[in-house]
């Protein structure tokens, strides 16, 4: 599942960026990937629950809510119930939640013989994922214009490193380290 979302992750994020680079198509390709990262990332926190760190349930709950507000910012702009700006505001709200979740694994990865460098990149991926709760009041305002929104929403658009590249690394590196050492 780890190797799936990195995969996913990175894949979503090219089609961002060939979107923006004119292939109009790549948007709604860009919506649906985050749906199922969004998916995806709630699923690797269950998997991971049972298998490795053991975080606290509450935080497996955090993540497998993050995965359904995911999936609503993702419906809102497949739907044209909003814009894109908006959506992405919903949808980082979203991966905020999942990046509690890691910030929690990665604490717990602290805990235990994992590697090292596995627990510093949950950690700083998490971290920046969280930036996307700068997205709450933008949801409240009910922003959905990139050209007139306030500046310190862009600050929420960082957490998309997070999502898009940060977040995959991390999961194709656990894909990378089958089990902590001393317990094959």
């Amino acid at each position: 599942m780890a190797i799936v979302h990195g995969i996913v992750g990175f894949a979503t994020c090219l089609c961002l960026i060939v979107f923006y680079l004119g292939a109009d198509a790549f948007g709604s390709i860009n919506d649906v990937g985050n749906a199922a990262l969004g998916l995806l990332s709630g699923g690797l926190a269950w998997r991971f629950q049972e298998s490795a760190a053991k975080v606290r349930p509450v935080f497996v709950g955090i993540a497998a809510l993050g995965a359904m507000i995911i999936v609503v910012g993702s419906i809102l702009i497949l739907t044209d119930a909003t814009g894109f700006f908006l959506a992405g505001l919903v949808s980082a709200t979203g991966f905020a939640l999942i990046g509690v979740w890691l910030i929690a694994a990665g604490r717990r990865l602290a805990d235990s013989p994992w590697p090292q460098r596995l627990q510093r990149a949950g950690l700083v991926a998490g971290a920046v994922m969280v930036l996307g709760f700068v997205s709450v009041p933008g949801i409240i305002m009910g922003l959905d214009d990139l050209n007139t929104a306030p500046g310190w929403t862009y600050v929420g658009g960082l957490s998309w490193a997070g999502t898009y590249l940060l977040f995959p690394a991390w999961s194709l590196r656990l894909a990378g380290t089958t089990s902590p050492p001393g317990e094959n």
